[in-house]
C-alpha cells in the first residue's frame, strides 16, 4: 500500500515540474524565435483576399509586439 501512494505522489510531483518546466522553455523559444514579420502578414491579408497596405501591417505588427508574453 504504502509503495502504491508512493508511486502516486511522485506521479504527480514529476508531472507537475514537467508542466512548469515544459511552459518555461516554450515561452523561452517563443520569445528568441518570433516567427511572424511583416512578409508572413502580408501574404496572410492576400490570401484572404484583402488588398495590404503599410498602415494594416504596422497595425498588426504593433498589436503582436505589444501581446508578447513578459
Amino acid at each position: 500500500m504504502d509503495l502504491i501512494l508512493f508511486g502516486v505522489g511522485v506521479l504527480l510531483i514529476s508531472s507537475v515540474a514537467g508542466f512548469f518546466i515544459g511552459k518555461h522553455l516554450m515561452l523561452k523559444y517563443v520569445k528568441e524565435n518570433s516567427t511572424i514579420n511583416e512578409d508572413m502578414i502580408r501574404s496572410m491579408m492576400l490570401s484572404s483576399g484583402q488588398k495590404p497596405n503599410q498602415k494594416k501591417i504596422n497595425q498588426m505588427m504593433k498589436v503582436l509586439n505589444t501581446k508578447k508574453p513578459q
